[in-house]
């Protein structure tokens, strides 16, 4: 049978009268109504020391190699091909939302989770965004979390936050107690494929929870990450999706492409820094949307969840961030969640972050069967 679902109305994911026959009625666990925060001062200046301000790179010859005659045999990287810069470093051209619809702040405080989004210094437009659905078959106890990190404009990342959730759902309804992990892959895929349909540029890394009949399942493709704390020790639950991994490094050189450090970033191609995600069509033979899933059973010693974009993670550890919720949110008479999702990105902003930073902190123990 299919499974219906309650959706959580937020400022980012707007079920469509389509979402809305799969879903079913709203949960009245999500029944607190979001704040956003918009400003209109003009945007910031461009950062002159961005990794693409440069649309066009040097080659340059490495791994110089004597051969027995004792001649030089140079061995060239392949041609950088023609891609257009990422987005306001040249290349694309983004309009910048003024009033109410530049979103400077985005806060959400529901019964079993807390969003604190903010606006990097760095950006003209926030290019983060989350999901949150919550009432599996009328049942509170399970859940879809969604947290979005943009780059190259906000098209994506606003495709992303509103069509890979529904994806999912339409394939676990398909396939309800089958293999959820291949429902969630095609979820993945299939927005991916809808989203090169479009005529947009940019890409989005995506990060999913899915609490259903008490397990937690992590979906992650890109650099946003899922910590646990469990009894107070943090559990990375995923792995950042960067050129520089090993075994990402190895596909990517497999399919034709090259790993190059530029401006201490190691990047496809030497311009993307993340190898896996939803769109980046000028990317997309090195680049796949393709998550890496864990599944894992939600025990009583499992606290929280936090799920964020790498503009935390950068400048903050998978144990800081748990050392600065779990006081806040375990053992406590009032626990504040929000607060603690504030508090991180406070302390990633006050370590010198310059980019959008989302935060999502997840309270486990409402969904323990």
């Amino acid at each position: 049978m299919p499974c219906a679902l309650a959706v959580s109305n937020s400022p980012i994911f707007s079920p469509s009268p389509r979402i809305s026959s799969i879903f079913g009625k709203s949960s009245s666990s999500s029944s607190s109504s979001p704040r956003i925060h918009g400003t209109t001062p003009p945007p910031p200046p461009q950062s002159q020391s961005s990794p693409s301000s440069s649309s066009t790179l040097s080659l340059r010859i490495q791994n110089n190699k004597v051969d027995g005659g004792g001649s030089v045999l140079k061995r060239k990287r392949p041609m950088r091909i023609d891609i257009p810069s990422m987005a306001g470093l040249g290349g694309f051209q983004l309009e910048t939302p003024r009033g109410e619809d530049r979103l400077d702040e985005v806060v959400v405080e529901g019964e079993s989770y807390s969003v604190y989004c903010k606006r990097g210094r760095r950006g003209r437009v926030m290019e983060d965004r989350y999901s949150a659905v919550v009432g599996f078959n009328g049942d509170s106890r399970q859940a879809l979390f969604g947290v979005f990190d943009g780059h190259g404009g906000a098209k994506a990342v606003e495709f992303a936050a509103r069509n890979l959730e529904k994806n999912i759902v339409e394939e676990l309804s398909r396939r309800c107690e089958e293999d959820v992990e291949i429902s969630i892959r095609n979820g993945f895929l299939t927005t991916d494929a809808e989203f090169l349909k479009e005529s947009h540029g940019g890409g989005a890394c995506c990060l999913t929870a899915l609490i259903r009949n008490g397990d937690l399942v992590v979906s992650n493709a890109g650099d946003c990450r899922a910590v646990m704390s469990r009894g107070g020790i943090a559990e990375a639950l995923t792995s950042d999706h960067r050129p520089l991994r090993k075994d990402e490094k190895e596909r990517i050189e497999a399919s034709g492409g090259y790993v190059d450090c530029y401006r201490g970033v190691w990047r496809i191609q030497g311009s993307l820094g993340v190898s896996r995600g939803i769109g980046d069509r000028h990317y997309k033979q090195w680049v796949t949307a393709e998550p890496e899933t864990r599944v894992l059973k939600i025990n009583p010693d499992c606290e929280f969840l936090i799920l964020a974009s790498d503009g935390l993670w950068d400048k903050v550890s998978n144990q800081e961030a748990v050392d600065v919720v779990r006081p806040l949110c375990v053992g406590v008479e009032k626990p504040q969640p929000f607060s603690a999702c504030e508090k991180l990105a406070e302390l990633s902003v006050s370590r010198g972050s310059m980019d959008d930073i989302s935060v999502m902190v997840i309270h486990l123990g409402r969904f323990v069967q």
